[in-house]
């Protein structure tokens, strides 16, 4: 197991365990997107149904039931234990239209036809896009609580380490699965935009609630809607809160939706016109022991 590899998987973990101590410390589950997490319980699911045929060493085996564990029980706290803070209404993307083209492309793009090996593409082509709902729920609202931008930064983190993974096995190994780094460099790209807003800080917002993370809405006359893959992130202006809580730039975020289609080009931000949110201040690649990898494509 190379660096890259190991801290690619002490990201995804961590990611993990944010999500979970967040739930469970604050009781809610407000801002997390319930439809990400069931599909990253399908992820883990299909992924690792191997786990009662083949047999790649005591730390594989251990966090592959941890992920699993996890991922059904990130469902259950939203879904049932602390159902009456979901915020249903706000996650609202249409999850249809990932698992059906993802479970299609498995089976007609693959390794090996065989069950397990089909059920693994599905996992890496749906994963590459479990996150989106997610994405959509946070540029809809408005805004993300600081542990949710933590929680997805964290993932973030793991896709790209996972990268220079693949980099490293290819040079060190001869070891290159296209299925897996094409899939991997989707989930990057989605979250290009959340990492330079995370990094630049966006807009900060404290106060006896907690702080979250600041965003606009867009205007509905946009020459793009649902329809670029890609999105951008315009600095605005510098402003302060009544309050006096810390409030840095802010910043425009474009996008987090699916289509074919490009997206034109981006007019300048200071011509359009745009409404702050305002809220309140509370709260062989086909082998296994080629892709040995606990928690990503290989």
């Amino acid at each position: 197991m190379n660096l890259f590899r190991f801290l690619g998987d002490l990201s995804h973990l961590l990611a993990i365990i944010l999500l979970l101590l967040k739930i469970w410390k604050s009781r809610s589950c407000a801002g997390i997107s319930g439809k990400s997490q069931v599909l990253f319980a399908v992820v883990f699911t299909a992924r690792y149904l191997d786990l009662f045929t083949n047999y790649i060493s005591l730390y594989n085996t251990c966090m592959k039931v941890v992920y699993i564990a996890c991922s059904f029980t990130t469902v259950w706290m939203i879904y049932s234990k602390f159902k009456a803070t979901y915020d249903g209404n706000h996650d609202t993307f249409r999850v249809e239209f990932l698992v059906i083209p993802t479970a299609i492309l498995a089976f007609l793009v693959n390794h090996d036809f065989t069950p397990l090996e089909i059920l693994w593409t599905f996992s890496i082509y749906l994963e590459s896009v479990a996150i989106l709902p997610q994405l959509f729920m946070v540029s809809k609202t408005g805004e993300a609580e600081t542990i949710t931008s933590h929680y997805l930064f964290a993932l973030g983190v793991y896709r790209t380490l996972y990268l220079f993974n693949w980099i490293w096995r290819y040079h060190f190994e001869g070891f290159f699965d296209l299925i897996a780094i094409v899939a991997g460099l989707v989930q990057t790209v989605l979250y290009c935009d959340f990492f330079y807003l995370y990094i630049t800080k966006g807009s900060w917002r404290g106060g006896g609630g907690g702080a979250s993370l600041h965003l606009l809405h867009l205007p509905p006359s946009l020459p793009w809607g649902p329809g670029s893959i890609s999105s951008a992130l315009y600095p605005l202006k510098e402003d302060r809160t009544k309050g006096g809580a810390v409030v840095a730039s802010e910043f425009l975020l474009l996008g987090f939706v699916l289509s074919p289609f490009s997206c034109p080009e981006l007019p300048d931000p200071q011509s359009l016109s745009l409404t702050p949110v305002n809220r309140s201040e509370s709260s062989s690649p086909s082998s296994a022991q080629g892709r040995a990898g606990v928690f990503s494509a290989d």
